[in-house]
Parts: C-alpha cells; structure tokens; sequence
C-alpha cells in the first residue's frame, strides 16, 4: 500500500463532541425568506435506499493473510457492518476462506491485481468462482504503479517510466472480463493513481475518446469506474479542518487531496487533460483507500467521527464505493494500526464502535419498493452542514444530518417538514444504537451538532 506521509501536527482542542438535541412540538413556522439553501422553502427531497449506502461501506484487509485470521475478520465485519473488502492477488488467500467470508457475513470482494499485478488469467479464474458462490463486487486494475511498477510482456512500466505496459495491462484486463461468460456484467474499477502517469497513455479516461490525442488509441476500453485514494488528509492540505470529509470527495477541482479532479480531470504529475469538471460530477467513481490516521491533533475519538462523516460524505457526493485502509493492520506492517479501525490483536478501536452503532441503526438487507421522498428544509445552515435522506424496506425514512466543525464551534439547525408526524426518532451513534428522544406531533426538529451525524427516523405518514 502507499507509504503515508508524515501529518503535520498542530495544536487542537475539540469543541462540541456531543450533538445536543432539541425537538419544538407544533407546526412549522415558515422560515425566513433569504435564508441559504432554497431560499428555507421546504423542499422535495428523494430518499436513497438505506441498503445503497450501506453497501458502499468497505475496508481494506487481506482477509487471512499477513497476520489476519478468517474468524477475526468475519466478527470485525459483523460487529461494524462492512458491507465489502477490497483484496486482491497480492494478499494470497484461498477462495475457501474468501467464500466463506461472504457466506458468514453477506461481504463482498472487490477483487484486483493490486501491486505489481500482472497475472489476469489467475484474477479471472479466482474470479469467476467469487461469482459463482455470489461473492464478488468488481475486479480491480493496479494499485498505485506510480509506487509499485509492473512487468507486462516483457517490458517494465509504471513509476518513473512509461506507463504503456500499464495502459495495456489494464485495456487487456477489461478487454477479458467483458468476453468472459461470468463476468462481463462485473464491474471493472481502474488503476489508482493514474494522476501520476509520466506519458499521456489516457488512463484519466473510462474509454479514450475521440482526438483525446494519447498514447493509446481513441475508443481503448479501461473501465466502467474511475478509481481514487483519496485520503481525506494530504502533505498539501495537513492538519484537520472543517469539511475535512465533505472537500476531499468533491469531484472538483476544489478538492485539496488527490481526488478525483487531479486523478481524471488534469492528472496531478504532468496536468493531461482528461474529463471536464462538468462530466467529474457524474463520472461512476469508486474509492479504494482512504483514511485519516491516528496522531498528534487525531485522537482514536476524532478518528472514530471523521470516519462515520466520510462513508456519508462520500456517498452523498457520488462515489458508489468506499474502502476504508485498513481493516485490521497487517503483522508486516505494525506502524499501520494508526490507520486500521482494529488493532492488530483485533481489540476494536472507538472507530469500530461508532460504525456499529451507525450500521445498526440504519440496517436494513432489502431495497424498499420504490423510493419516497419527504418535503423539508434547513434554512440558514452553515457550509459544515450536509444532510442525506435514507429509506428503508419497511417504509420508515431516516434523515441522517451531520457537520463537520473539526476547528471548534458548533451549528444550531432547525429541520422543517411539510407536516406534522406522529413519531419522530432522534439517534446520535456516538451515544448508542437507541433514540435519545423519542418524539410524537412535530413538524420541525431542532439540532446542536458539532462533528458528527445524527440520524432522525422519520415514520411515513
């Protein structure tokens, strides 16, 4: 994996931990015009399926290998909710132990080359059998060849050379999953780090189109996906700050860590030019590693919140797919449990506990039969402030609200609906899986958060 960087460290005091609830009975007052997003008008908002987005919820882990064992890894997932695992050849583990993994616990495998890979009939033979047992995800291209190059028929790529080899592994790759009888209607996810291309071979594209003018031909085929590590922390934008989350998964040009603009739209190492910002927006993207570790202003407790805003901010910005590095650190790679949501003994960290109670509260294993929406607004938010509407299979929606004031303060917010509900249930997971309140005839919900979401259960009407 990508060898991280040194965080710079500052002073910091955290302000606000807990989310303070308040909840005014009656109808809502309507709000203010001039107020910020829609003017405060109550809105039509659709909700996403809860399932979607917990199916978007991943880690990295090598499953069995490197110091990990099949029974650790199978309760990790259970107590958290990780819905998939990002693996791949380098990590060596049977397809018995794979499989079972998915029996145990429902995961999925995105299954890749990974570094150095190069052996695509092996990936697709693997492969195919996930599929079979209805364990597989994706299949993945390289991983970082900018740090790990490769040899492909017999030339060496990646790093400081060309990248051809790498272009061709990867068009070849495609080219085989979508002439393969299993897996043509798998998704394939592209290399990471195609940023750092040294030669313009158009990896920053899905498919090359027409007078892109690279290397590779116009109309080669890579992937269905882009593939980013964006760490929501980076040697240009240290230290924690507000919106840590929300800005490292813009698609933009914005975003302040190695996202999406700098791996797809201008490559970050020799700025070719890929898609524009307008396509970022809803280009099919997937994250394969990201992560804030634990150290000097980081504590497991901002740790544990970061993580909880980066699965919702991730998925409320577009990207499908996100695996967290890493599950449990690796017995090869010990100074990585600053990373990991377990330490290596598999004692959960507060990260895992606040998924748990997140995942627990949200769970739900089927897609609700058509998606509902419900009509509010939060006038006057601050930009810290993000909200996404889930639904789930039995009906109920759940409003999960959360900001992101990693520098201090706190935001006062006041959810307005169209009308007056009959339960209303408030959660705060880094208090527990049960309602702090519990509430009956209201039309507005008031909320005090600071750097963490809360979720509002909302009974249809």
């Amino acid at each position: 994996m990508l060898e991280r960087p040194n965080i710079t460290r500052r002073e910091f005091m955290l302000h606000g931990l807990a989310a303070v609830l308040v909840v005014a009975a009656g109808s809502a007052a309507a709000p203010l015009a001039g107020d910020s997003e829609n003017d405060g008008r109550i809105q039509p908002h659709m909700a996403v399926y809860a399932k979607d987005f917990l199916n978007s919820i991943g880690a990295c882990s090598s499953i069995t290998g490197r110091g990990e064992t099949l029974a650790g890894t199978i309760n990790a997932l259970k107590y958290t909710g990780i819905h998939f695992i990002r693996c791949g050849l380098e990590d060596r583990i049977s397809l018995k132990d794979m499989i079972e993994l998915h029996n145990q616990t429902g995961a999925k495998i995105a299954y890749g080359l990974l570094s150095g890979g190069t052996d695509v009939a092996r990936l697709l033979n693997e492969a195919r059998q996930l599929a079979s047992a209805g364990a597989l995800l994706a299949l993945e291209g390289n991983n970082e060849p900018n740090n790990w190059g490769i040899t492909y028929q017999g030339e060496a790529g990646g790093r400081n050379l060309s990248w051809l080899p790498v272009a061709r592994l990867q068009r070849d790759l495609y080219k085989a999953v979508k002439s393969d009888s299993v897996l043509r209607d798998y998704p394939v996810w592209s290399i990471s780090e195609s940023g750092a291309q040294t030669d313009n071979v158009g990896l920053q594209f899905l498919t090359i189109p027409k007078g892109a003018g690279c290397l590779m031909p116009d109309g080669t085929r890579y992937s269905d996906f882009a593939n980013c590590h964006n760490y929501i922390t980076h040697p240009s934008w240290p230290g924690l700050h507000d919106n840590q989350t929300w800005f490292s998964a813009s698609p933009g040009s914005d975003c302040p860590v190695d996202g999406l603009y700098g791996n797809h739209g201008s490559t970050w190492r020799n700025h070719f030019a890929g898609y524009s910002e307008t396509r970022l927006l809803t280009l099919p993207r997937v994250t394969t590693e990201t992560c804030y570790p634990v150290g000097g202003d980081v504590t497991e407790e901002i740790q544990a919140r970061l993580f909880m805003n980066l699965y919702l901010s991730q998925f409320k910005r577009g990207w499908s797919h996100t695996a967290i590095y890493l599950l449990r650190t690796r017995s090869n790679e010990t100074a990585h449990e600053r990373y990991a949501i377990y330490k290596i003994d598999y004692t959960p960290k507060q990260a895992a506990h606040y998924l748990h109670n997140l995942t627990t509260i949200l769970e739900d294993n089927v897609s609700a039969s058509s998606h509902g929406q419900v009509n509010y607004s939060i006038p006057g938010r601050s930009a810290t402030v993000h909200d996404l509407l889930l639904q789930k299979s039995d009906g109920k929606f759940e409003l999960v609200v959360w900001s992101e004031r990693f520098t201090g303060g706190s935001d006062n917010v006041t959810i307005y609906l169209d009308a007056t509900y009959a339960t209303i249930k408030v959660y705060d997971p880094t208090i527990g899986t049960s309602p702090t309140k519990t509430l009956t005839d209201v039309s507005r919900v008031a909320l005090t958060l600071s750097d963490h979401p809360v979720i509002i259960e909302i009974m249809p009407q």
